[in-house]
């Protein structure tokens, strides 16, 4: 990854790894990435913005600046659809963490950058103290699944109920929280901070407020 420049997909979402993803794609720059990567069974890296849209905007003569967090995850393509001409979309999963070194825009606007592949979460057991997170999300997700296609869940199989940083990781995609925070959350290298973290949310969001 040092040496090959990849293709990155700035978001003003975070991304984590094993993370659910569904992208409408429609700028000519992001449609022949996907297609390149679906076809070679790349992936391709998302990051979230710090500056500029999604979406590439006129600003003057040219277009507004577009800038990012040098933390983000790889995405690989797991459903590939195209439903009419210049429209594709996706699913995506969440994979390795990475840290961009350096980063370059193309002529047609698409970001490519050199990237540092960053260690997995260590495996690390949910203590007991923190077991209701599971169970909550666990409630969480029968709700979903009655009203919503299993493939539109924003949860998706396979579930690692005992594992902090999975349960972390879908913790802090679920609650609600400015970009920052949880890009903050995604870039920490320890799993049982991370969950520790965002049960204290959670504990915060339940928690009747005082009279």
């Amino acid at each position: 990854m040092h040496d090959t420049e990849m293709p990155l997909f700035p978001l003003r979402s975070v991304l984590f790894p094993d993370g659910h993803l569904p992208l409408r794609i429609f700028e000519p720059r992001y449609l022949d990435m996907v297609q390149r990567c679906h076809a070679r069974g790349e992936p391709f890296g998302v990051i979230a913005l710090t500056a500029g849209d999604e979406v590439r905007r006129r600003e003057g003569e040219g277009f507004k600046a577009e800038s990012f967090h040098d933390i983000g995850t790889l995405a690989r393509i797991a459903q590939f659809e195209r439903p009419q001409p210049g429209l594709i979309q996706i699913r995506a999963r969440g994979a390795q963490r990475f840290r961009l070194l350096q980063s370059r825009r193309l002529s047609h606007g698409l970001w490519v950058g050199r990237l540092e592949p960053l260690a997995d979460d260590a495996a690390v057991a949910v203590p007991e103290d923190l077991g209701a997170a599971a169970l909550q999300l666990q409630d969480l997700m029968a709700g979903w699944a009655q009203r919503a296609a299993a493939e539109d869940l924003p949860v998706q199989p396979p579930c690692r109920w005992g594992d902090a940083g999975w349960l972390s990781n879908r913790w802090a995609e679920l609650l609600p929280m400015p970009l920052e925070a949880r890009q903050r959350l995604m870039a920490l290298d320890n799993p049982l901070l991370r969950l520790e973290l965002v049960v204290d949310r959670l504990d915060a969001i339940r928690r009747p407020a005082s009279p």
